[in-house]
């Protein structure tokens, strides 16, 4: 059997989101896998989410059209590294499917996500820790708003996912 990588974040290069939310962890991965549901809360509003394609293994693609208030569509396709079940998902921009390395915009940044659920009582400790090979980007992305953008989609998550008792 193998066994899961477990990553340890560097403050100099990471950014990492952490909470306990209040929905089963089944269901944030459905959330996160299912691309009709990914597209109701992936974007922070009110950008939108208005294309996902999911190719759940190692190797598999994972293709999201994000759409700007303005109109302006921007396209984003990465690469499934791992995929346990329920547990952990981690992608990267770096690559494309198959493992294929892409080359990237001069203005844009390449970054490595692992989503991490573990059962929490009847809810989830999420955590997302987002990985980058240098200082510049993850600045970069901390200034774009990442800890703002990745709490509010989390949140919209919860409010489509969130069973219906709670």
């Amino acid at each position: 059997m193998t066994r899961s990588i477990t990553h340890q974040p560097d403050p100099a290069l990471d950014l990492v989101l952490e909470r306990v939310v209040d929905v089963p962890r089944e269901l944030v991965w459905k959330a996160w896998t299912t691309p009709e549901i990914l597209k109701r809360w992936f974007t922070p509003a009110p950008w939108t989410t208005v294309g996902c394609e999911i190719d759940l293994r190692p190797g598999g693609r994972f293709h999201t059209v994000m759409r700007s208030p303005e109109g302006k569509d921007h396209p984003g396709t990465g690469c499934f590294l791992e995929v346990v079940e329920h547990e952990k998902l981690v992608w990267t921009s770096a690559l494309g499917p198959g493992y294929r390395p892409q080359a990237s915009a001069e203005e844009a940044f390449t970054f490595t996500a692992v989503i991490s659920l573990e059962a929490h009582g009847t809810g989830t400790r999420y955590t997302a820790l987002v990985i980058h090979g240098d200082p510049m980007s993850r600045k970069k992305h901390e200034d774009m708003g990442f800890h703002q953008g990745w709490s509010a989609a989390l949140d919209q998550l919860i409010a489509i996912m969130r069973p219906a008792s709670s």
